[in-house]
């Protein structure tokens, strides 16, 4: 397997799809990379030499943020939001959607399974 960035990428992928194994490089970055280092994104992982791939990690350490940092960015970038108090912020504190979406139905995913409240139905008053 062929490493670019410190990830193992697939080798039996083509060029642009094994590319995107990368966090933070998807299809269009992948192919802009692929455009930028003179390699065609449709051969195989397997078929580059070492000075193909070397140029692609050279690219890839210049010009993006990718892996780690890129993951370090995105929660200093929530910590933010979350320190100053914004809509955003409070949001992400209470762990609900974030971007507009319904939480009267649906929004299972960010509110985790349903806590179901006992007494609800069925229960009769004594008069």
């Amino acid at each position: 397997m062929p490493r670019i960035a410190g990830i193992d990428v697939p080798a039996d992928k083509t060029t642009w799809c094994a590319l995107t194994y990368i966090f933070g490089i998807g299809k269009v970055s992948a192919l802009a990379i692929c455009k930028e280092a003179q390699i065609n994104p449709d051969n195989r992982m397997k078929t580059l030499n070492d000075d193909e791939v070397a140029r692609m990690a050279a690219i890839i350490d210049r010009n993006y943020t990718v892996e780690g940092a890129l993951r370090r960015q995105v929660l200093q970038n929530i910590a933010r939001l979350r320190d100053i108090g914004c809509y955003r912020g409070v949001r992400h504190r209470r762990g609900l959607p974030v971007r507009g979406q319904r939480t009267r139905t649906n929004a299972r995913t960010r509110k985790g399974p349903r806590k179901t409240v006992a007494g609800k139905k069925g229960v009769k008053e004594l008069h």
